[in-house]
């Protein structure tokens, strides 16, 4: 992921989740209101340099075109292992919930998906290094500083991902549009796995077929799917309300 932090509530996400940052970068004229106040006074406790600059220079550095007034420039967030989703899972004392991504490649949906995860409780989530959106500036101010609490392994294969969960005896429930079964219709209490397909092609051929159960989510208007973070965020919270009955 790219070492630079963008917005007030990354920003702030970053300073909370003890990121290294090598210093802040602030427009002058920015609007002192309750975040940017909590940043400095974390910036301080923490002795990271604040530097006070001109408004024209954050917009040459910004990678989303959206800084806020505020850059951070940190070390570059890491990729975990599949295995320490599952261990976070086991730490916590809860059944794995983790989200597979197979070729979410709009960076927007990616952070949309990670906010959204990291909301409902999800153990972490795994995107492939080929045809997927990496993490990035993007991707951490859409997640809305999420991306700073929620686990991301980056994988070769997500199928070879799916025998390994199969092995650690952990669900894996596809949603897929013309599955028959609802996707309201499975226990997930079970230790799970979900997968979402990537915009317009959907779960590649087999990843399908790895998956221990597909299902959809009923639609009755005339469009035909939902945007892929929104299906997600429709299972995660399907998830999050069986599991705190």
């Amino acid at each position: 992921m790219s070492g630079q932090i963008e917005g007030k509530n990354s920003v702030l996400e970053a300073l909370k989740a003890g990121r290294p940052i090598d210093k802040i970068l602030i427009s002058t004229n920015i609007a002192r209101h309750s975040t940017v106040a909590e940043i400095m006074y974390l910036s301080k406790q923490k002795g990271i340099p604040v530097i006070h600059t001109e408004k024209a220079k954050l917009d040459r550095m910004s990678e989303t075109g959206s800084h806020q007034g505020i850059i951070a420039v940190a070390l570059e967030k890491q990729y975990v292992e599949v295995e320490d989703l599952l261990e976070s899972a086991k730490k916590k004392g809860e059944e794995p919930f983790i989200i597979l991504l197979d070729g979410i490649e709009d960076p927007h949906n990616l952070g949309a998906v990670i906010r959204t995860a990291e909301a409902a409780g999800a153990h972490g989530i795994v995107i492939p290094k080929r045809r997927s959106a990496g993490l990035s500036a993007t991707v951490s101010k859409t997640s809305a500083g999420a991306i700073e609490h929620l686990p991301v392994a980056r994988v070769a294969n997500i199928s070879d991902v799916i025998l390994k969960l199969k092995k650690a005896k952990v669900w894996v429930v596809g949603i897929e549009n013309s599955a028959e079964k609802s996707f309201t219709d499975f226990d997930y209490k079970l230790p799970v796995a979900i997968v979402i397909g990537g915009e317009g092609g959907g779960i590649s051929r087999l990843v399908k077929e790895n998956c221990d159960e597909l299902v959809s989510i009923p639609m009755k208007g005339k469009i035909s799917s939902l945007n892929a973070s929104v299906a997600a965020a429709v299972v995660m919270y399907e998830i999050l309300r069986q599991r705190s009955r």
